[in-house]
Formats: structure tokens, C-alpha cells, sequence
């Protein structure tokens, strides 16, 4: 996959268009990522003990890696991701700039 965890990465469509955040998880079987602070959806909890009130918490769903672009942490822009075999290793490179991302 071209997008992995702690990357910073930009909404490119969807009710966060625009919005950055880092992505703190990746499903690589399904495409999807977790990004912090974007595709926020709220989640009912029912009270566990007797006496205890419900709740209603917000976390970050999956969403589609399609809906996500990277962004270069050299350039700072929106970018595609390519690979350049870098002696033994396969890196990412950035197809603005043309330097590795790690």
C-alpha cells in the first residue's frame, strides 16, 4: 500500500474534503484507512452497570484510501506516490519532488 501509518495525508472528496490529519490505522485487505480527527461518526454505548448512564462517544471511522491523498513531508504538497528500487530495497518516492519518503 502507498499510504502507511503516522503518514499525514489530505481528504480529497467526501464531508471532509480538505481537512489533514495522520492516519493511525491501515486495513490493507479491505483499502481503508483510519484517519485522526476525519470521518468523525458517533457511537451509542449502553450503560454496563446498573445505575450507570449511556453515553455517546465520537471516533474516526474507516474510510476508503481512495479518499485520501499524501502529503510529502519534503515539498508539503498533495502528491502520488511511485517506488524506486533504491539498491536492495523498494522505497516510495514522491512524484513532485522525486525524494524518498522513508
Amino acid at each position: 500500500m502507498k499510504i502507511k501509518v503516522n503518514d499525514k495525508v489530505k481528504a480529497i472528496t467526501g464531508k471532509d474534503r480538505g481537512k489533514e490529519g495522520k492516519v493511525i490505522q491501515v486495513f490493507s485487505d479491505s483499502d481503508r484507512v483510519v484517519v485522526e480527527g476525519l470521518h468523525i461518526m458517533k457511537k451509542h454505548l449502553r450503560p454496563q452497570k446498573r445505575g450507570e448512564k449511556g453515553q455517546v462517544i465520537e471516533l474516526a471511522a474507516p474510510m476508503n484510501i481512495s479518499n485520501v491523498m499524501l502529503i510529502c513531508p519534503k515539498c508539503a504538497k498533495v502528491v502520488r506516490v511511485g517506488y524506486k528500487v533504491d539498491g536492495k530495497t523498494k522505497k516510495r518516492v514522491c512524484r513532485q519532488c522525486n525524494e524518498f519518503i522513508d
